[in-house]
């Protein structure tokens, strides 16, 4: 098994080499492993799925909840 720096796979892939990096942090690539400042990646390693929210319903969610429980904290200390 080869191993491949985060510049030759992200053209591979065609993303970022800082999105890389940050998969690669967050252990989301098998295999991957840090010599000094370098990260060596597996050269079968498939690229992960994007686990990134896109449609903002999360936010939104999370945002209204927050509403709704300062409005009822208010109402209460009255």
């Amino acid at each position: 098994m080869g191993y491949v720096s985060i510049k030759d796979m992200s053209e591979r892939w065609g993303i970022s080499i800082r999105r890389i990096q940050i998969l690669c942090n967050e252990d989301r690539i098998p295999g991957a492993f840090r010599i000094g400042n370098a990260w060596a990646i597996p050269d079968n390693a498939e690229k992960p799925k994007d686990a990134r929210i896109k449609s903002g319903k999360y936010i939104k969610a999370v945002r209204s909840e927050m509403i709704d429980t300062s409005i009822s904290s208010t109402n209460l200390i009255r």
